[in-house]
């Protein structure tokens, strides 16, 4: 008998190009890079190693335009990573998000070594245009009027197994002067009852048990169908969701806030006993410069009727200090309402000229050594009203969501971290079994500080959930490698920590 010894040629198999994304801005932002990741996993990348820093073969950067200096931030990353780029062939720079709808060609005259230019309307032809590029060895720049396609359409690769935005709308059509996220995202664009629910069942499928409803003003939800009571609806629709234990919303507007909402939140389990409600400032003639379309009393009427209806609801804001024109006797209301409010956390932000938004313009920019003056006495106030407000959970007995990532001592403290109905971030000790992020445990609360909860006395229950099964899953699946590419439906994910960046628009 002969045997052969003739072996095939080795052949070379590519390895497939990596990607990283970096994010700047609000929950929108997070939410389309999770999307952009999908896009580019079912293109066939993978993600570059944690820490990667920048040797990835497409660096993507997905950009806020709201801060006075977000271009000067852009600028200096792009012209970090333009030496290594010259000594890496094939490497390739994307641009897109806010900022880039902004300045749409100024970015390639300024950075020339980038490869792709994408607005917030087409995040969906990142990959066309990356292959475009490489082909013609020249800069895409392809900026969208209006959009092309509900972005909930486009794969998307979650960042988590246990908890995921969804997205129920896109744009805005409110006009604060100090906000310039409608002019970037567009008009009010609802989507389809059903196909939010149909989200929402997949990734319930999954092993999803929380979601957050994500819109640059989610409460005005229906505006775009002609139905003022629809987001109320959609509240009780997700609770009717079997296997979703917990649902949440980001950001609302005191505008739209109507008393539907609020029965539909108090009588829907799944729905949180917890409220994000940016006031921004406490001053009538202030909120009239900001466009914001409430007042005092109408902001405090909102918040009555949720204590009354929610009693342990946990209320968050957001407030700017300094806005052109506010006196010291505006500031002084904007004290009054977060003493009347009791703000579980305040949100705090020092005015700073936004480039576009009508307020940059105003007469009255207050001086520099004023705002920190207030911001300091706001944070103060409100630092002490949190802890009093965090010590009256002392003794409770909570479920907590077991979370990952949010503790950044519990290895050295021997604790887990989680999140409580109401979105208080709870420290708690590590019980003798294994718990894993989305399982549920239930603590009793020790001790307060102003910006978490401990918990240190023994786990009082273990349950393991679907969620903690999903959790598992995927960290064993990537242990075992980085995935290639990626088909289907939108993936399993989770929400960063709550509540909504300044503006209630998502603006942060």
């Amino acid at each position: 008998m002969t045997v052969s010894t003739d072996r095939s040629p080795a052949v070379d198999v590519p390895s497939p190009r990596t990607y990283e994304v970096r994010t700047y801005g609000c929950q929108m932002n997070v939410h389309d890079s999770e999307r952009l990741s999908g896009l580019l996993e079912d293109a066939g990348y993978v993600r570059a190693p944690e820490g990667s820093d920048g040797d990835a073969d497409v660096v993507v950067f997905n950009t806020c335009a709201v801060r006075e200096n977000a271009d000067n931030k852009l600028y200096g990353n792009l012209g970090h990573l333009a030496p290594r780029k010259a000594s890496r062939p094939g490497m390739q720079i994307a641009v897109g998000g806010c900022l880039a709808q902004k300045d749409r060609d100024t970015i390639v005259k300024r950075a020339p070594w980038v490869d792709v230019v994408f607005g917030t309307h087409n995040i969906g032809k990142l990959p066309v245009l990356l292959e475009r590029a490489r082909v013609r060895e020249e800069a895409q720049v392809e900026i969208a009027e209006s959009l092309e396609a509900f972005p909930s359409t486009l794969p998307t690769r979650r960042e988590s197994a246990y908890a995921a935005w969804v997205s129920i709308s896109v744009g805005c059509n409110n006009t604060c002067t100090f906000c310039i996220v409608p002019a970037l995202r567009g008009k009010e664009k609802d989507r389809r009852p059903g196909d939010i629910l149909a989200e929402v069942e997949a990734l319930v499928a999954e092993g999803v048990s929380e979601i957050t409803l994500l819109g640059q003003n989610v409460n005005a939800y229906g505006s775009d169908m002609g139905d003022r009571e629809a987001f109320g609806k959609l509240l009780r629709a997700c609770g009717a969701v079997e296997g979703l234990e917990r649902v949440r919303f980001t950001s609302p507007h005191p505008r739209d806030f109507t008393d539907d909402v609020i029965a539909a939140m108090a009588e829907t389990p799944n729905v949180m006993p917890q409220l994000h409600m940016p006031l921004q400032s406490g001053s009538d003639p202030v909120l009239k410069a900001m466009r914001r379309s409430y007042r005092q009393d109408r902001y405090l009427g909102i918040i009555e009727k949720v204590r009354a209806a929610i009693p342990h609801a946990a209320i968050t804001t957001d407030i700017i200090v300094g806005f052109p024109g506010e006196t010291e006797e505006d500031f002084e209301q904007t004290l009054h309402v977060v003493r009347e409010a009791r703000f579980a956390q305040a949100f705090t932000f020092q005015y700073s000229k936004r480039p576009g938004t009508p307020a940059a313009g105003m007469d009255g920019q207050i001086p520099k050594a004023v705002v920190q003056d207030r911001y300091e006495r706001l944070v103060a106030l409100q630092e002490e009203i949190s802890w009093e407000e965090n010590r009256k959970q002392v003794g409770r007995t909570v479920e907590l969501m077991v979370a990952e990532g949010e503790g950044r001592k519990d290895g050295a403290t021997h604790r887990l971290s989680g999140r409580a109905p109401d979105n208080r971030l709870v420290h708690f000790t590590k019980p003798g079994q294994e718990v894993r992020p989305g399982d549920v445990v239930t603590v009793a609360i020790t001790y307060a500080a102003p910006h978490h909860l401990l918990a240190e006395g023994d786990v009082l229950e273990v349950r393991r959930t679907r969620a903690g099964d999903a959790w598992a899953k995927r960290n064993a699946a990537e242990q075992a490698g980085p995935k290639g590419v990626m088909l289907g439906l939108p993936g399993i994910g989770a929400p960063a920590p709550q509540p909504a960046a300044a503006g209630g628009c998502g603006c942060d």
